[in-house]
């Protein structure tokens, strides 16, 4: 079978790029944007931890305005591929791919060779409100706890993460759990498997406790996920809202049809 020869499509395009590598038809690109692509392509080059040369060397270098060129590598910390260290700019490592499933955290980081961890910022116990009854299912007024942690890889501060729990599914939470485990193992030692769960992705911008938490500008954008899970039986199990670095975290998932 003869195909079209299409010339004007650029054979280096990889599939998970922006097409024609985000260049308008007319040709007509940004300055800021032809020098994010030419320290896109610098980026690949170096390891993670090299440091990027100075926003001088890079103006004199490229021949444009040191704004421009600062621009340039804000996006690209924002998308994680540059991180701030000290007064310089270095390469970010890969982003961290979280599983769209019923797997922990503490997997998902794992698999990535990363060392996972966390740390606790409050475990406290009140009743449950409405607008929680109504969500999970779980029963108003009744104790649940509230654990909140620190989401870490390798040391690195990447999320913060909040459970919601019935107290009577986990009555010795604040004894038995230790803080920097998983919880989902925690449950599973308790007799407790997890059964499906409903589970909604939003963009959001860390509120100024939450950016200070994670050690993050507020500016920077945030993968934040609630779910809502149930056990075997189809009973409430728990309410859980995850911040993720949005510079630092990718997410998949395996669809059939």
């Amino acid at each position: 079978m003869d195909y079209p020869d299409y010339p004007t499509y650029p054979t280096d395009q990889a599939p998970g790029a922006p097409v024609r590598h985000g260049i308008p038809e007319h040709g007509r690109i940004p300055k800021y944007y032809a020098v994010k692509a030419r320290l896109d392509q610098l980026i690949g080059a170096l390891g993670e931890g090299d440091p990027l040369p100075t926003e001088r060397d890079l103006s004199e270098e490229y021949e444009v305005a040191r704004e421009t060129v600062r621009q340039a590598i804000r996006e690209l910390v924002l998308e994680g591929k540059l991180r701030r260290r000290g007064r310089g700019t270095v390469v970010a490592g890969p982003k961290l791919e979280q599983p769209l499933s019923l797997a922990s955290y503490t997997e998902g980081v794992r698999r990535q060779g990363r060392t996972p961890g966390r740390t606790l910022v409050t475990l406290d116990r009140f009743p449950c409100p409405a607008a929680l009854a109504a969500e999970t299912g779980l029963e108003r007024g009744a104790p649940v706890w509230h654990l909140e942690r620190v989401l870490l890889a390798d040391d690195e501060r990447v999320g913060l993460e909040s459970t919601y729990v019935a107290v009577a599914r986990v009555p010795r939470l604040d004894v038995d759990f230790d803080p920097d485990s998983s919880f989902y193992a925690f449950l599973h030692r308790q007799g407790i498997g997890f059964g499906d769960a409903d589970e909604r992705i939003e963009t959001v911008l860390a509120t100024p406790r939450e950016a200070l938490l994670i050690g993050t500008p507020p500016a920077l954008p945030m993968l934040l996920i609630h779910r809502v899970s149930r056990d075997t039986e189809g009973e409430p199990l728990e309410r859980v809202r995850t911040l993720y670095r949005g510079d630092r975290f990718s997410f998949s998932a395996h669809l059939d049809g």
